[in-house]
Protein backbone atom coordinates (compact mmCIF):
# COMPACT_ATOMS: atom_id res chain seq x y z
CA UNK A 1 0.00 0.00 0.00
CA UNK A 2 1.15 3.68 -0.93
CA UNK A 3 0.69 6.59 1.28
CA UNK A 4 -1.46 8.07 -1.13
CA UNK A 5 -3.46 4.52 -0.99
CA UNK A 6 -3.57 4.62 2.65
CA UNK A 7 -5.22 8.06 2.84
CA UNK A 8 -7.53 7.54 -0.19
CA UNK A 9 -9.09 4.13 2.06
CA UNK A 10 -8.99 5.47 5.20
CA UNK A 11 -11.26 8.55 3.56
CA UNK A 12 -13.27 6.33 1.86
CA UNK A 13 -14.07 4.28 5.12
CA UNK A 14 -14.53 7.57 7.49
CA UNK A 15 -17.21 8.85 5.33
CA UNK A 16 -18.80 5.56 4.53
CA UNK A 17 -17.77 5.53 0.69
CA UNK A 18 -17.48 2.19 -1.01
CA UNK A 19 -14.61 1.63 -3.90
CA UNK A 20 -17.55 1.30 -6.59
CA UNK A 21 -19.13 4.74 -5.61
CA UNK A 22 -16.06 6.30 -6.02
CA UNK A 23 -14.97 5.05 -9.02
CA UNK A 24 -18.18 6.08 -10.62
CA UNK A 25 -18.00 9.91 -9.23
CA UNK A 26 -14.39 9.85 -10.91
CA UNK A 27 -15.21 7.98 -13.79
CA UNK A 28 -12.36 5.12 -13.64
CA UNK A 29 -12.99 1.57 -12.78
CA UNK A 30 -13.16 0.35 -9.50
CA UNK A 31 -9.87 -1.83 -10.63
CA UNK A 32 -7.91 1.24 -10.84
CA UNK A 33 -8.87 2.89 -7.66
CA UNK A 34 -8.26 -1.21 -5.94
CA UNK A 35 -4.56 -0.86 -7.60
CA UNK A 36 -4.31 2.41 -6.48
CA UNK A 37 -5.49 1.92 -2.99
CA UNK A 38 -3.18 -1.32 -2.73
CA UNK A 39 0.18 0.24 -4.32
CA UNK A 40 0.28 -2.01 -7.80
CA UNK A 41 -0.70 0.82 -10.03
CA UNK A 42 1.91 4.06 -10.00
CA UNK A 43 1.15 7.47 -8.43
CA UNK A 44 -1.56 8.82 -9.43
CA UNK A 45 -2.27 11.86 -11.65
CA UNK A 46 -2.63 15.43 -10.42
CA UNK A 47 -6.05 15.75 -12.56
CA UNK A 48 -7.03 12.59 -10.09
CA UNK A 49 -5.56 14.11 -7.00
CA UNK A 50 -7.40 16.92 -7.52
CA UNK A 51 -11.20 15.16 -8.34
CA UNK A 52 -10.57 13.19 -4.87
CA UNK A 53 -9.92 16.65 -3.41
CA UNK A 54 -13.28 17.45 -4.73
CA UNK A 55 -15.24 14.79 -4.32
CA UNK A 56 -14.45 14.68 -0.50
CA UNK A 57 -14.18 18.06 0.10
CA UNK A 58 -10.63 18.58 0.93
CA UNK A 59 -9.00 22.02 0.99
CA UNK A 60 -5.96 23.75 2.31
CA UNK A 61 -3.65 22.11 3.90
CA UNK A 62 -5.96 18.76 3.54
CA UNK A 63 -5.89 19.16 -0.32
CA UNK A 64 -2.32 19.73 -0.18
CA UNK A 65 -1.36 17.14 1.74
CA UNK A 66 -3.57 14.46 -1.13
CA UNK A 67 -0.86 16.24 -3.52
CA UNK A 68 1.99 15.55 -1.18
CA UNK A 69 1.13 11.83 -0.61
CA UNK A 70 0.53 11.54 -4.31
CA UNK A 71 4.25 12.66 -5.13
CA UNK A 72 5.84 10.15 -2.97
CA UNK A 73 3.08 7.01 -3.66
CA UNK A 74 5.20 5.72 -7.02
CA UNK A 75 5.66 1.73 -5.69
CA UNK A 76 8.48 1.12 -7.96
CA UNK A 77 11.14 3.37 -7.23
CA UNK A 78 14.59 3.60 -9.66
CA UNK A 79 17.46 5.35 -8.14
CA UNK A 80 20.07 6.79 -10.31
CA UNK A 81 23.17 7.09 -8.10
CA UNK A 82 25.51 7.80 -11.15
CA UNK A 83 27.78 11.03 -10.28
CA UNK A 84 26.66 10.40 -6.47
CA UNK A 85 29.41 9.97 -4.03
CA UNK A 86 29.72 5.56 -3.28
CA UNK A 87 28.49 6.17 0.33
CA UNK A 88 25.15 7.45 -1.56
CA UNK A 89 25.21 4.35 -3.86
CA UNK A 90 25.80 1.91 -0.88
CA UNK A 91 23.08 3.17 0.77
CA UNK A 92 20.39 3.17 -2.33
CA UNK A 93 21.63 -0.48 -2.87
CA UNK A 94 21.24 -1.37 0.65
CA UNK A 95 18.08 0.21 1.49
CA UNK A 96 16.66 -1.90 -1.95
CA UNK A 97 18.16 -4.46 -0.83
CA UNK A 98 16.72 -4.56 2.86
CA UNK A 99 13.68 -2.10 3.32
CA UNK A 100 11.28 -5.73 3.40
CA UNK A 101 12.78 -6.13 6.53
CA UNK A 102 13.31 -2.99 8.82
CA UNK A 103 10.47 -2.60 11.40
CA UNK A 104 8.50 0.10 12.00
CA UNK A 105 10.20 1.44 14.32
CA UNK A 106 13.74 1.43 12.28
CA UNK A 107 11.13 2.86 8.68
CA UNK A 108 9.96 5.78 11.44
CA UNK A 109 13.48 6.88 12.35
CA UNK A 110 15.02 6.87 9.05
CA UNK A 111 11.84 9.03 7.72
CA UNK A 112 12.26 11.30 10.48
CA UNK A 113 16.37 11.75 9.36
CA UNK A 114 15.36 12.20 6.01
CA UNK A 115 11.87 14.69 6.56
CA UNK A 116 14.38 16.65 8.33
CA UNK A 117 16.22 18.26 5.31
CA UNK A 118 12.35 19.01 3.67
CA UNK A 119 11.37 22.48 3.49
CA UNK A 120 8.89 23.44 5.69
CA UNK A 121 5.06 22.97 3.66
CA UNK A 122 2.70 25.91 4.23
Amino acid sequence: MTPFGRKLRALRQERGVTLAELARALQVSSAYLSALEHGHRGRPSAGLVHQVNEFFGLIWDEGDEMGRLAGVSHPKVTLDTAGLSPEATELANLLAERIGRLSAEELEAMLAVLRAGDPPRG
